[in-house]
């Protein structure tokens, strides 16, 4: 990964332009890394999913978000308008059943974008934005099968696409979506976990993906 990213990198400096946006979250798509080989998980408690799966999503959504930031954080403190956009998850908030590690790689890219964002404020280099984006399901493929909660609907790259560039225009934080997440991390830490537990099974959320499927099996 640090060859393929640093020849990346010298590519982009021989550009005639500056790395001035930087997402992170995409690093897997630029490298042309199949995102459906880490669409595929199930409960811990059985091992239906060989234990390397579950360290491949922890490559891909974590290992690479620190490596992809590593390798080009200098360009865009150093470009104008410089702006990290991190693809975190509604489920970086909560606990999720038959995803646990998918859910908790997104914790962890939560707590990496938030400890950037800092260290950049603490560094006093207030010129570069940081955006973290928390969606809930988009409707992508990669979950294929999972119930959307209650009151909710599966979402459409292009409505998150546009939230996004709208919060970078913005130099807004955080993109919640849907309504449900915005509300998600006062429930979450606001409220006794009982309650919180209670309110998250009652909209379907713990249940949500008893039923994933990932990609279709034709598509793989």
């Amino acid at each position: 990964m640090n060859a393929q990213l640093t020849g990346r990198r010298a590519r982009v400096r021989g550009w005639d332009c500056r790395a001035s946006i930087l997402v992170p979250g995409l690093h897997h798509l630029a490298a042309g890394f199949d995102d459906r080989r880490i669409g595929q998980q199930a409960a811990l408690l059985r091992d239906e999913v060989p234990l390397e799966r579950h360290r491949l999503t922890y490559r891909v959504n974590v290992e690479g978000t620190v490596a992809m930031t590593h390798a080009f954080l200098d360009d865009v403190v150093a470009a104008p308008g410089g702006h990290l956009v991190f693809i975190a998850s509604a489920s970086g908030y909560v606990g999720l059943p038959n995803g646990s590690t998918y859910a908790s790689s997104k914790w962890a890219v939560i707590g990496f974008s938030e400890s950037i964002r800092a260290e950049l404020k603490h560094r006093k280099e207030r010129q570069v934005g940081v955006t973290t984006v928390c969606p809930s399901y988009i409707a992508t493929g990669m979950f294929d099968g999972v119930k959307p909660p209650k009151a909710t609907s599966m979402l459409t790259p292009e409505k998150i696409a546009a939230k996004v560039v709208d919060a970078v225009e913005r130099r807004k934080v955080w993109v919640l979506e849907p309504w449900i997440v915005k509300i998600t991390p006062l429930l979450k830490h606001g409220l006794p976990t009982g309650l919180s537990d209670f309110i998250a099974d009652a909209f379907g959320a713990t249940s949500s993906m008893d039923r994933w499927k990932g990609h279709d099996e034709a598509s793989r």
